[in-house]
């Protein structure tokens, strides 16, 4: 109770940590409160952050700010154009035939199994085999009319959606070209006492772009690797196949296991146990070795390393908060929360020796 004591003492008596634990406390409280409501606010902010680095990199080229945002503007637009008009047309009509085509995959399956207890009769029985399948179908048919459900919900929301496409880019281009007024503007608002705050900030932004700027390599080749694959072995569903594979590595470990699911079954079902099942299936898990192994190390040997433990952590941590989005962002948070970590008993040390 005394160590308690002690530490409260210290932290209440340092006007940096205050400055530090009342910034952390906002921000949580603005995103808990009316994250929804500024959802567009925030998703624009996320993508000028990450678009930053692309107008530094111009910059460096010789183009002025105006020039370098501009620029890194019209290559966003651009792909934000061929998203929105080629591939998520593409990705949906994908996705509801994989879901039509769902319990297809699912007899296969029990045909499959069914034949485990012949062979092996005294570990498992046709009732439990059936049992399983049962549960494993309804939730299945479920999450196919959900999904459905969805698709035709989603042309319902297509005034909503409009919208978001004019005001999100909107305020992606204003945030990049007046960053410094909006800067200064911001930190007018910040305690006077914020030198332990910069410091966890300029250690949170040089990781969070480093982490950033690898994973969007790593999606990117993993996606256009694994598209050529399934497209030379003629696998259905390439293009949502592959996407869902680049997807995957932004959650480290659980997402290579959970796509490999939807990849073996469509396999399964188009060519059963051929060889061009075994070669595929093959192929596809070199490239997942090949990505752990050699990919991830050389984008992310500047990224802290944080231990796979700790991410998995941040990951069900996070995600449980704040869903989808809270494991998308797990990694950088859990950065965030490292760099207090690390930042907060080196400030205190200062300070100590100094005073001594």
């Amino acid at each position: 109770m005394e160590n308690i004591k002690q530490w409260f003492n210290r932290v209440t008596g340092n006007p940096e940590a205050l400055a530090l634990i009342g910034t952390l406390l906002v921000g949580l409280l603005v995103i808990l409160w009316v994250g929804d409501l500024l959802s567009p606010v925030i998703a624009s902010i996320v993508i000028a952050y990450l678009l930053e680095g692309m107008v530094a990199k111009f910059q460096v080229l010789g183009l002025s700010r105006k020039l370098a945002v501009i620029s890194s503007f019209s290559l966003f637009m651009a792909l934000l154009s061929y998203m929105v008009f080629g591939l998520i047309p593409l990705l949906s009509i994908q996705t509801v035939q994989l879901a039509q085509q769902l319990p297809t995959m699912l007899n296969e399956g029990v045909h499959l199994f069914m034949a485990l207890p012949e062979k092996y009769p005294n570990y498992i029985t046709a009732d439990q085999v059936k049992l399983i399948f049962d549960q494993v179908s309804g939730e299945a048919v479920k999450y196919g009319q959900s999904l459905l459900s969805f698709s035709a919900a989603s042309v319902l929301n297509v005034v909503a959606l409009i919208v978001y496409l004019l005001l999100v880019p909107m305020m992606v281009f204003f945030f990049l070209m007046d960053k410094q007024e909006i800067t200064q503007w911001f930190a007018s608002f910040l305690p006077s006492n914020r030198r332990l705050t910069t410091e966890v900030w300029f250690t949170v932004n040089r990781q969070v772009a480093n982490y950033v700027r690898g994973k969007i390599w790593e999606i990117l080749i993993i996606w256009v690797v694994c598209f050529i694959a399934f497209s030379l072995f003629g696998l259905n569903y390439a293009v949502l196949l592959s996407f869902l594979v680049g997807l995957s590595v932004l959650v480290p470990y659980v997402g290579a296991t959970v796509v490999t699911i939807p990849v073996l079954l469509v396999a399964y079902v188009q060519w059963a146990w051929g060889s061009d099942f075994i070669y595929l299936m093959s192929l596809f898990f070199i490239i997942q070795a090949l990505d752990g192994y050699v990919l991830v190390p050389l984008l992310f040997s500047e990224v802290v390393n944080i231990h796979p433990v700790a991410i998995i952590v941040a990951i069900l941590f996070f995600g449980g908060i704040w869903g989808f989005w809270g494991v998308f962002f797990a990694i950088p948070l859990a950065t965030l929360v490292q760099a207090v970590l690390v930042a907060w008993p080196t400030r205190y040390n200062a300070i100590e020796n100094q005073a001594e």
